[in-house]
């Protein structure tokens, strides 16, 4: 995918971070954007600024109804979905996990990996009957490490790593599917970690994270030609050559 003019994005987690600094990336390349978070008024704004191009749709992803009714909204409205961007993702509950709530660990696990899940079931029929689309799932270094009192999303986060490849290896012939990995982003969630004390996150500095714009750019990037090869990995912005082929520098 080349060209995004006209091709429409579906990006979880929208109202601010990542996905909306994606939501701002792709409609620069002429994309039209759909908007999904609970923030209602957050999306209808940023739908609000980047015109009518931009589709904003008050979703829970944790719902199959919900993101059904997305999928379905997206292409009633754009004729297509082309891209789904993954990025819904919560960080708390943090803390010991013998002192950990049920409940807050298990809505943890019902937005990072069901919200996936839900997103994937609803996009592959779509782009399966197109013949052509791409799935990126936005994954974390934690998917890969376990961290003390970090372990409803690290467990979430390595279930939806093992997701992504599962979709990949169903439908890796067709579709493009991938992975991201951004490394620590300046977002909210930062604010949360550093917040909460807990880990080696907490103790870094608001400049040792990368700005959002870097990983909406790479997300750009990943669905064009330029990242064919790519198709079923896991991308790490952590790698210099990575950022170096993508054009992200200091």
């Amino acid at each position: 995918m080349s060209d995004l003019t006209s091709k429409t994005v579906m990006i979880t987690g929208a109202s601010r971070g990542i996905g909306a600094a994606a939501a701002r990336a792709f409609a620069a390349q002429g994309a039209n954007v759909v908007l999904l978070a609970r923030s209602t008024r957050a999306i209808a704004d940023l739908a609000g600024e980047i015109g009518r191009t931009a589709l904003a749709v008050p979703c829970d992803v944790a719902s199959w109804a919900e993101m059904s009714r997305a999928v379905q909204a997206a292409v009633d409205t754009f004729g297509s979905l082309d891209v789904l961007i993954g990025n819904a993702g919560m960080i708390e509950p943090i803390g010991p996990l013998a002192d950990s709530d049920p409940d807050a660990w298990g809505h943890l696990i019902d937005v990072n990996v069901k919200g996936v899940y839900n997103g994937m079931r609803a996009a592959l029929p779509v782009m399966t009957a197109q013949g052509s689309g791409t799935i990126i799932t936005i994954s974390s270094g934690a998917a890969h490490r376990a961290l003390a009192g970090w372990s409803a999303y690290c467990t979430s986060k390595a279930a939806a790593k093992m997701l992504t490849e599962a979709a990949h290896a169903e439908h890796g012939d067709t579709l493009r599917i991938m992975g991201l990995s951004p490394g620590t982003v300046a977002t909210q969630m930062q604010r949360e970690i550093k917040a909460s004390g807990v880990g080696p996150v907490a103790q870094l500095e608001w400049e040792d994270h990368i700005p959002p714009e870097w990983p909406a750019r790479a997300l750009v990037w990943m669905c064009s030609s330029a990242a064919e090869d790519l198709n079923g990995t896991e991308l790490s912005l952590r790698d210099d050559g990575l950022r170096a082929r993508i054009g992200l520098t200091a």
